[in-house]
């Protein structure tokens, strides 16, 4: 898997959140003032060159859904981010955020409990 620029990111969010649709679906769902439809129908077919998104062909038009889950596309993103930026360790990223964002004692023990719950016994070693 690829790590995602933001325009392809944001197009992903609204592919997510539709479940399928055509470009100018996707273009619905973005904030004043619109994207161009060349530039979105661009960055769906990049998205679809990297395995992000299938589609279905109705004659010349394409109708796009993803094929990656958000979920998934979390934990690489995050795995990534945490390997770049914490050498890997995700005790030195909470420590970073605990200390940066100021979390409370409760926040830390929501984020522990958050781990144990969704991890595996091996990332507990980091």
């Amino acid at each position: 898997m690829k790590e995602l620029t933001k325009a392809e990111e944001q197009v992903m969010h609204i592919f997510w959140k539709i479940g399928k649709g055509f470009v100018k679906d996707v273009i619905e769902q973005f904030p004043e003032p619109k994207p161009i439809y060349n530039s979105v129908s661009t960055i769906v077919r990049i998205l679809e060159k990297k395995g992000f998104v299938g589609y279905t062909a109705y004659g010349k038009t394409h109708e796009y859904y993803p094929l990656i889950k958000k979920s998934d596309y979390q934990k690489f993103f995050l795995k990534n981010f945490v390997s770049g930026y914490f050498g890997g360790s995700f005790k030195r990223m909470v420590s970073f955020f605990a200390q940066e964002e100021e979390l409370d004692v409760k926040e830390l023990e929501e984020l522990v409990n958050y781990v144990k719950k969704n991890s595996t016994p091996e990332d507990h070693d980091q």
